[in-house]
């Protein structure tokens, strides 16, 4: 049934549902919440994969009735018309650049080993492939570091949703064994999302 506005379905610890809420909070978007626990299978029921087949998390139903998968597609439709999303062609080519390396280079080895130790207490099965996703995590933080030493923001001087999507998982890449004291141009962009109007923390464990 349709609403009178967005509801979103995702984990409150998750970094990809913390994108959705704030930029939500940045640009004053009002929605529902939706808590899932995928652990428990909430995102297997018949009731959730009618939403989405894919059985993923963040979801967001819009108001007419559709439903929207994928957090920085969620992040693209919700920015679209404001400057978070590109203020030309050529930036918004940009921002999509850095959303596409958060989610094949760095969210699959950084969030992932978050989810090994956060998520499933960080058992010994799962040490080989911790300690492959690190590798693979230091390569995409070495690449952020090298951009940010030349640019105040992912995408060059503008603030974007690429910083929203790149800042969920690397402001608690610690959560998975980080370290960042060898990241000093990517520790200050960090404190200046930080800073910016309307940012919330991310939900505690």
């Amino acid at each position: 049934m349709p609403k009178d506005k967005f509801v979103v379905y995702g984990d409150s610890r998750s970094g990809n549902y913390y994108k959705i809420k704030l930029l939500c909070s940045q640009l004053g978007i009002a929605y529902e919440w939706h808590e899932v626990d995928i652990l428990a299978g909430d995102t297997r029921t018949a009731e959730f994969l009618a939403m989405n087949a894919n059985g993923k998390i963040p979801l967001l139903a819009l108001p007419d009735g559709r439903y929207l998968a994928e957090s920085n597609a969620i992040l693209t439709y919700l920015a679209d018309g404001s400057e978070l999303a590109g203020s030309d062609r050529f930036s918004r080519a940009a921002v999509l650049q850095w959303m596409f390396f958060e989610q094949y280079s760095h969210e699959p080895n950084i969030a992932t080993s978050r989810f090994i130790i956060q998520y499933l207490g960080n058992p010994p099965d799962r040490q080989a492939a911790l300690e492959e996703k690190r590798l693979g995590g230091y390569k995409a933080l070495d690449v952020m570091e090298q951009q940010l030493g030349d640019n105040t923001f992912m995408a060059g001087s503008e603030y974007s949703i690429a910083d929203i999507a790149l800042y969920a998982y690397t402001h608690v890449a610690h959560e998975g064994g980080f370290d960042l004291n060898g990241y000093p141009a990517t520790r200050a962009w960090l404190d200046r999302v930080r800073a910016m109007p309307g940012h919330v923390p991310m939900e505690s464990r």
